[in-house]
């Protein structure tokens, strides 16, 4: 897979993780679901690609509420697997 193709999802995964380094500390431990609603956007943009992953995390986010049961919700299974990198950037097909 060529880089130039990763770039939306890199960006993606970059904000997500400056949000999870500066603002979710701010919050706590506060989601109903494992994983929290940010890791669960994080993990489906790395394995599914920024418009479905932010389509997941986005339906996930709407399904947070405060009368939620919660729960472990995991990502559904990516078609192929991606490598990612020590600090969660995507670098190509396994």
């Amino acid at each position: 897979m060529s880089a130039f193709v990763l770039i939306p999802r890199n960006v993606c995964i970059a904000i997500l993780v400056a949000y999870r380094t500066v603002v979710s500390p701010l919050y706590g431990d506060v989601c109903r679901y494992y994983p929290s609603c940010s890791s669960y956007t994080l993990q489906a943009i790395q394995q599914h690609g920024a418009v479905r992953g932010i389509w997941m995390g986005a339906r996930r986010i709407i399904r947070c509420h405060p009368w939620a049961a919660g729960g472990v919700d995991d990502i559904p299974s990516p078609r192929r697997t991606m490598t990612t990198t020590r600090l969660g950037f995507v670098s190509g097909a396994a």
